[in-house]
């Protein structure tokens, strides 16, 4: 990938990338702010990768967090396993625990919006000790999640698309018509069009158009759907401290489903934002990156 071509949109975050080996896996990972700092790892979901966060490098970074982003397993220029099975939930929180003993730290903050939280979710239940916080962006816990999608009319109905991403071969040729217009629709849906201008747009097309970064990408739906919903962890059981922040926009998901998982929570604090879409860190980054460091 063109680094230079995306460093106009994130010159402010001074920006260094790095190749990572964890958990048996080359991520390719965004990093910011001082090599010492508490580290914060940033987890993207679908259909985003490292640059979904280029408007939370520099805030974290100069408040002296050592801030780093990586191309999730399957995404961008990270590496994309062959089998649906490397894609499970577990597989991507052991790559993000491995990422953060790679940069030496045994304590860390985990951050994650959609598909992120979903792992943040999951590292929480893990190895909670090692997880000085953990915030959730509009995505529920998992078992959550996935027991909705099966019992709850207006979830399933939201969700629809989900089955849809998880059928062999047909979505990875859908996504591409028109150079890849569903993915931009998605991305267009935001609140705040301008978080999306033409030269992001470029840099999203040119991650998507990686050597089976769309297959990878899917993977993660058709991990999720294969067996059935786990059970979700006893209520109050998860104990690192957890912020958990949802739009009531988001048309993929139900609110209720972000009370139910932070039942789940023994200190949970949950913030809504009544006009914020599923895109919430697009729709509103300087107030969801104030409620951030507030709680980092």
């Amino acid at each position: 990938m063109d680094h230079g071509g995306i460093a106009n949109l994130t010159a402010e975050a001074l920006i260094d990338f790095r190749f990572v080996t964890a958990n048996g896996e080359s991520l390719h990972c965004a990093m910011a702010g001082p090599t010492d700092g508490p580290l914060v790892i940033l987890l993207h979901g679908f259909p985003e990768f490292w640059f979904g966060w280029r408007e939370y490098f520099a805030p974290l970074a100069r408040r002296g967090f050592r801030v780093v982003a990586p191309d999730q397993r399957g995404y961008n220029l990270s590496s994309k396993p062959a089998a649906v099975d490397a894609y499970r939930l577990a597989a991507a929180a052991a790559d993000a625990f491995a990422l953060a003993t790679a940069f030496g730290r045994s304590h860390f903050h985990v951050v994650g919006h959609d598909w992120g939280a979903a792992v943040a979710w999951t590292m929480a239940g893990l190895d909670p000790r090692r997880l000085t916080s953990a915030t959730m962006i509009q995505a529920p816990h998992p078992a959550i999640w996935l027991r909705a999608l099966r019992e709850d009319p207006e979830q399933r109905r939201k969700g629809g698309y989900v089955r849809i991403l998880a059928l062999p071969w047909l979505p990875e040729i859908s996504l591409k018509l028109g150079n890849f217009a569903l993915l931009e629709r998605a991305l267009r849906s935001t609140t705040r069009p301008e978080a999306f201008p033409p030269e992001a747009l470029d840099a999203y097309r040119e991650s998507w158009r990686q050597p089976g970064a769309l297959t990878g990408m899917l993977n993660w739906y058709r991990a999720a759907l294969a067996g059935g919903p786990p059970p979700p962890p006893a209520p109050r059981s998860l104990k690192p401290p957890i912020l958990i922040l949802w739009g009531d926009q988001d048309a993929y998901a139900v609110p209720s489903l972000a009370e139910a998982s932070a039942a789940l929570c023994a200190n949970a604090r949950l913030r809504r934002f009544p006009r914020a879409t599923h895109w919430i860190i697009h729709d509103a980054p300087e107030v969801v990156c104030d409620a951030l460091l507030d709680h980092l």
